[in-house]
């Protein structure tokens, strides 16, 4: 399979690139989610043709069911104990390297598995890029029980941290609430521009019924831009601060 479109192109040269970077034989990477994902799993499973050895464990059903489409060979985290790297893709990315991560509900699985590695490299294509977060809605994993409960939560701390009257969607498909890979509701908080990343990461989860929320802060240690034209570039992120302590720094 190859890339047709000009962000498709970009997503394949951000992925690729990634391989070249940072892969090595004897390597236990996390297999990142989404797009840009997919085309660095695509990637990996001709490197593992032509000899790469390898083991990756998957941050969704759907990155799982393409690895093994393309041959990558999986484990768990409960058969290793830390893993070397992970490859993921933002819908989202700042030039910190902060994070909106979760437009295809993967929020949950991207975070685990981020944590339980050495490093996190973000791979993504220049779209994604942006001065400030927030035209991208935030998705935010909540569990069924009263969620609409906990929406209401929600709101009063969006309020409270400048962004009064937030516009919290649940997410739906086709009339039905879309259930995330571990069984949860995600509710999207369209926020045009998020002031201050730091202190929504660092609170929202402390809200009873909010299992994530997509904001990844100051866990990238290292972000490849890919362009159309095939080019890429590799930018140190990992000096910027967390919104929580992380056991991958």
């Amino acid at each position: 399979m190859r890339p047709n479109t000009e962000q498709d192109r970009a997503k394949w040269a951000a992925g690729t690139a990634a391989i070249d970077a940072y892969v090595r034989d004897g390597m236990k990477l996390g297999l990142g989610s989404g797009t840009t994902s997919h085309w660095f799993v695509r990637a990996l499973g001709a490197a593992v043709s032509d000899g790469l050895d390898i083991v990756g464990v998957p941050t969704s059903t759907g990155t799982r069911d393409l690895a093994i489409e393309v041959g990558v060979p999986l484990t768990t985290l409960a058969e290793v104990r830390r893993l070397d790297l992970t490859i993921d893709g933002a819908d989202e990315i700042d030039h910190d390297g902060n994070m909106i991560k979760g437009g295809g509900a993967c929020l949950l699985w991207e975070r685990i598995v981020a944590d339980a590695s050495q490093r996190l490299v973000a791979v993504v294509d220049d779209t994604k890029l942006v001065d400030t977060l927030g035209a991208f809605p935030l998705p935010i994993e909540v569990i069924p029980f009263s969620w609409e409960s906990t929406r209401r939560s929600i709101a009063r701390l969006l309020t409270r941290l400048g962004h009064p009257d937030p516009d919290l969607r649940l997410r739906t498909r086709d009339g039905e609430a879309v259930v995330t890979d571990s069984g949860n509701y995600l509710i999207d908080a369209h926020l045009r521009v998020i002031k201050d990343p730091l202190a929504l990461d660092g609170q929202l989860n402390w809200i009873p019924g909010v299992v994530e929320n997509g904001l990844f802060t100051g866990i990238a240690d290292e972000m490849i831009i890919g362009h159309p034209s095939g080019e890429h570039e590799i930018r140190d992120v990992h000096n910027a601060p967390s919104a929580r302590p992380s056991t991958t720094r």
